[in-house]
């Protein structure tokens, strides 16, 4: 099964789109620092954590995570799901892939593995890169806030804390929208129908989850709780919320759903390419 899993990692290192990917989840936290460090936001500070980072640095990543995990980040972390298994069959590798004695379900497992290891280095490179840029460009310091009624301290080792647990959920509450362009990504010969398919999903239900006239149903679209860890910044001290615990459960029924389709339908497709 290593094996397997090399052989899938050493291809995904040979080809040029996951450098530009990876490449763009680096720019973008660079470009932000510039930007703020250049033109840096009036007005009082307060929860908006463009205004934090001119305080200290350690929240640049903040803001980078925030502005990717709205957008690039979903794209990015969807297209490697629904590239996995449909770009083989585009190319006309998998039938032949399958002619080898590796069962179906160890070439959809290192698959999976492989496509689930680029999405974190994506999220993490956001991390590192704004934690860099942001102590060359604003310090490496804890925050100590005062203003009025508003009051914010978090020393550094918090702020990283909340920045490692902040990525894990925002990786995580990608998964379900991931795990339908995975599950699609073995029932198409198209990669690219495979991403639409789960970058779809993610647009709908952020429309869906904006009408509120809809009540609890919202509750259970796969985006209802993916800004939720944006609390551990703006009430520190209190640790996860019941919204994150909820987000985080809601995310495996969608994994386990699409997860669970997808295993069923590959092992029994008839490959024709």
């Amino acid at each position: 099964m290593g094996g397997l899993f090399r052989t899938e990692m050493v291809k995904q290192w040979h080809r040029t789109r996951t450098y530009v990917v990876l490449g763009l989840t680096v720019l973008i936290p660079l470009i932000v620092a510039i930007a703020l460090k250049a033109n840096p936001p009036s007005g009082p500070s307060g929860g908006d954590f463009t205004n934090l980072a001119l305080h200290t640095g350690l929240f640049l990543p903040v803001v980078s995570l925030r502005f990717m995990s709205r957008f690039l980040l979903v794209i990015i972390v969807v297209l490697f799901a629904g590239d996995a298994i449909a770009s083989e069959a585009g190319w006309g590798n998998l039938r032949a892939m399958l002619t080898r004695p590796v069962g179906r379900g160890r070439l959809l497992l290192a698959k999976l593995e492989s496509a689930l290891l680029l999405a974190v280095i994506a999220t993490a490179l956001i991390s590192v890169t704004g934690l860099i840029a942001g102590t060359i460009a604003f310090g490496w310091h804890p925050l100590n806030l005062g203003i009025g009624n508003l009051a914010l301290h978090m020393s550094i080792a918090q702020i990283l804390g909340n920045l490692g647990l902040a990525s894990l959920y925002v990786l995580w509450g990608i998964s379900g929208v991931a795990a339908l362009a995975f599950m699609a990504s073995t029932m198409t010969d198209s990669p690219a129908a495979a991403v639409f398919a789960g970058f779809g999903l993610y647009i709908v239900s952020v429309i869906l989850d904006a009408i509120t006239s809809l009540g609890s149903i919202r509750y259970v679209l796969p985006t209802h709780y993916f800004d939720a860890w944006t609390n551990l910044f703006t009430n520190p001290g209190h640790g996860p919320t019941s919204d994150m615990l909820r987000g985080t459960l809601l995310q495996i029924l969608y994994v386990l759903v699409f997860g669970g389709i997808a295993w069923w339908h590959f092992r029994r497709k008839d490959v024709l390419s």
